[in-house]
């Protein structure tokens, strides 16, 4: 079968985002009726930063314009049936939260879940790329109950971004504009490795994905209208999975996501050296902390998008060793840079105490 770029990258985008823009003004409706609002007055989260009330379960249309265009351009294969029903079931444990404010001890274990269910139709991480030389295969190391290293490494990448990238919408239009640059960076990744079904399916579900982040980002960039909600990790489940289909692209994900990667990691560092738990709530996020010396809003959220974008132009341009050592500095700016701005902030605090 003959592809062309109309039918790999445009259409799947233009049709998520079209069915996102329809979609979201309906939703609205219907998370007003049911009372899914983000009420300052009366949700208390630290990490609550605007005034009035906002609605939330923005994930509800974010993944109707990903079911409506995989329903018309994706084949309704094992893979793709199990991705959806994996995000099906993240949506609805995420509306549920974004009505009911469930504890993180519940919605950890589905997170769990809808992992194991994408790795049961197959996806996996079946091998890395060495960046000094060879390939590491995931899947020849058999653990206990018969089950592949690839597979466990698989489930926890799929958790890992479903909560760094929902730790990642502290200010409107953060989330949408990084997910959307991730999937177009992978999107176009997919392309490079030929044009067999596992990288047309990626890179249409990619685009995909892009298209619904990009049409949700019209109503929730600054003053938000709605929030993404816990029922947006429905969207960063199927962006985790389509890094690992066709070939692991694993690097290019992390490389992309590099802001909200090192922000998470050196979250739940910090919170477990301060003797808190990993999961609960704070107001620390680098996003936080960019308010805290003077950012607006759009601004923190154009910083965000300006590193994805940056990032993930360079994750198309590097090898393995390039991506590595671009890996290690951003870690080292960005995690030199929260432990700066943390200091910084706690003397000003003390000072003003004092």
């Amino acid at each position: 079968m003959i592809y062309s770029n109309s039918s790999i990258i445009f259409l799947p985008l233009v049709l998520s985002f079209l069915a996102v823009v329809i979609a979201t003004p309906l939703s609205l409706i219907l998370i007003k009726k049911f009372g899914i609002i983000d009420d300052p007055t009366k949700h208390k989260h630290p990490a609550i930063i605007h005034k009035k009330p906002i609605p939330r379960g923005g994930g509800i249309p974010l993944f109707a314009g990903v079911l409506i265009a995989s329903i018309f351009l994706l084949p309704m294969t094992n893979t793709v049936m199990a991705l959806l029903l994996a995000g099906f079931i993240a949506l609805l444990i995420g509306v549920l939260d974004d009505k009911f404010d469930l504890s993180p001890y519940i919605r950890l274990p589905i997170n769990i879940l809808c992992a194991i269910i994408v790795v049961a139709s197959g996806i996996s991480i079946p091998f890395i790329t060495n960046p000094l030389g060879g390939i590491v295969y995931l899947n020849s190391v058999i653990l206990p109950f018969n089950i592949l290293l690839s597979q466990v490494i698989a489930v926890i990448w799929i958790v890992w971004v479903m909560n760094i990238l929902n730790w990642s919408k502290g200010v409107d239009g953060q989330m949408p504009g990084v997910v959307a640059i991730s999937a177009i960076v992978i999107g176009l990744l997919s392309l490079r490795f030929g044009f067999d079904d596992l990288s047309i399916l990626s890179a249409k579900l990619s685009f995909i994905i892009a298209g619904s982040s990009l049409g949700f980002l019209i109503f929730n960039f600054y003053p938000a209208r709605i929030f993404p909600g816990y029922g947006a990790t429905a969207i960063y489940l199927l962006l985790a999975a389509v890094s690992m289909l066709s070939s692991a692209k694993l690097a290019t994900a992390i490389l992309v996501m590099g802001v909200p990667m090192i922000d998470g990691m050196f979250t739940i560092s910090r919170r477990i050296l301060t003797g808190r738990s990993p999961f609960w709530h704070d107001k620390k996020h680098l996003h936080h902390l960019l308010l805290d010396i003077g950012f607006r809003q759009p601004h923190v959220a154009l910083f965000y998008w300006m590193i994805s974008a940056i990032l993930g132009s360079l994750s198309l341009l590097l090898e393995s060793r390039g991506k590595l050592f671009a890996l290690i500095m951003v870690g080292i700016i960005v995690g030199g840079g929260l432990l700066f701005l943390h200091i910084t902030i706690n003397r000003h605090n003390d000072n003003k105490q004092a």
